[in-house]
């Protein structure tokens, strides 16, 4: 079975290192798949925070993940630094499309490459709300 291949380093817009742990390895010896996931969400809503964006705390809107996926290329493990670079694929009206490639630190090759799906809605109704021009701003920059 073939499949397209990553995409190259070039296709992220941010970057963000991110340490192995040595909890994130399985018996195999490698890192275990769930931690992919994990690192998808913290490349991510960091480069929310940092950009002024995302108020864990007390925003009036908060991200709820309404799909993810992940495609597995090489493994990794402890105790490697690894490297997630972050794009916005899609930005609807008030959800966004996140890619993240997962690469070891200074490769050229992604190891892994996933997406997930935020839609955004008001934190007390948790119904869907319009993204905000200063999140259109700075998630299209990410594109």
């Amino acid at each position: 079975m073939s499949r397209d291949p990553a995409r190259p380093r070039s296709a992220y817009r941010a970057w963000r290192e991110i340490p192995t742990r040595w909890a994130d390895n399985d018996v195999y010896g490698h890192v275990n798949n769930v931690t992919y996931y994990a690192w998808f969400d913290t490349a991510v809503n960091a480069e929310l925070v940092e950009r002024g964006l995302l108020d864990i705390e007390h925003g009036g809107m908060i991200g709820l993940v309404v799909e993810t996926s992940c495609r597995y290329f090489a493994p990794l493990a402890f105790p490697q630094v690894v490297e997630a670079g972050v794009r916005v694929a899609k930005l609807g009206t008030s959800s966004v499309r996140y890619e993240v490639g997962i690469f070891a630190q200074g490769s050229d090759e992604a190891a892994a490459e996933g997406h997930f799906i935020h839609v955004y809605v008001d934190r007390d109704t948790r119904r869907p709300v319009p993204l905000p021009a200063d999140w259109r701003e700075v998630l299209s920059s990410l594109s």
